[in-house]
């Protein structure tokens, strides 16, 4: 294959050393330990070669699994259209869509199968976040926020605030009425961008444990409905009257999975990027969803979305 004279427009975008301490949850959302990681995309004479060096602190029963023995390097075939991971460490394929890319490979040293969600906002704040399995079984997750290009004070900052925010579980807030709104991409399957959406999600709190979520999409794809969302600790539930589904949180991200009453499905992430420990909720929400008709993928919606109280 013919090395591109330039790298693409997304390893453009991710060059650089990015910084974080994501944290590390079992299959249940039950927090683990921190993954200290620097790590790095770097091209070079046409070659593009994926570095991360770091290590895992805690992580109980998953320790041995997770632990690094060595840095992890691999090759990667750049493209905008299908990144290819040529091993020997990861193994497989991501797909930008825009400032998110979609990633799914194999890592023989932890011996999983992962699903890694990359959302960059801005120029150096990059939402990550890493399903892991086992076959279909869901074995953990890792997610958390990577910074680049700041000061050692900075840098300081925002490795204390993940420490303290990383284990904060996704809770929405239970006694004040308010909306999540912002404008975001979306992005069709052909990875080429179809238009803004404008996102609101109202929530009106019934009591501790339940809220009715008013989720409106207008622009290059419109939609609303209504649900009850109902939360059983790391797991929720959507109980209707327009939609149905559940999803599970781990740590600040909650994963859900949406069916409405037509043929249209969606899946995705909604991360709290600065939910702290304590009773408050965080006020910005980075979304990405999976948007499909029956179980053809049609695009991909992603944004931030920030808090106003009614």
């Amino acid at each position: 294959m013919t090395a591109p004279a330039e790298p693409s427009e997304w390893q453009q975008r991710i060059a650089g050393e990015w910084h974080g301490r994501p944290s590390l949850f079992d299959a249940d959302g039950t927090w683990r330990g921190y993954e200290d990681i620097r790590r790095s995309s770097v091209y070079e004479d046409g070659v593009t070669t994926y570095y991360m060096d770091g290590g895992l602190e805690g992580g109980g029963p998953l320790a041995g699994r997770f632990r690094l023995g060595a840095p992890f390097a691999f090759g990667v075939v750049d493209s905008d259209a299908d990144r290819i991971y040529t091993g020997p460490d990861f193994y497989g394929t991501g797909q930008p869509y825009g400032t998110f890319v979609d990633a799914h490979y194999y890592g023989p040293g932890w011996q999983v199968d992962l699903n890694t969600w990359n959302q960059v906002l801005g120029d150096d704040t990059q939402v990550y976040s890493s399903m892991l399995y086992q076959g279909p079984a869901v074995v953990g997750c890792f997610n958390g926020v990577y910074k680049r290009g700041v000061s050692a004070a900075e840098l300081r900052e925002h490795l204390a605030a993940e420490t303290r925010n990383g284990p904060v579980p996704f809770i929405l807030p239970t006694k004040q009425a308010g909306v999540y709104s912002g404008r975001c991409e979306l992005w069709g399957a052909d990875q080429k961008l179809a238009g803004p959406v404008d996102v609101s999600i109202a929530l009106d709190p019934v009591d501790l444990l339940r809220t009715r979520l008013t989720v409106t999409w207008t622009g290059a794809l419109d939609r609303s409905y209504t649900v009850d969302w109902r939360r059983d600790g790391f797991r929720s539930f959507y109980e209707g009257p327009q939609a149905w589904g559940n999803a599970v949180a781990f740590g600040r991200a909650n994963y859900p999975t949406v069916h409405f009453t037509d043929v249209v499905k969606v899946t995705g992430r909604e991360f709290m990027l600065d939910a702290a420990p304590g009773m408050g909720a965080g006020t910005s929400l980075a979304v990405a969803y999976r948007v499909y008709s029956g179980a053809t993928l049609t695009g991909i919606l992603h944004g931030e979305l920030s808090w106003s109280a009614a």
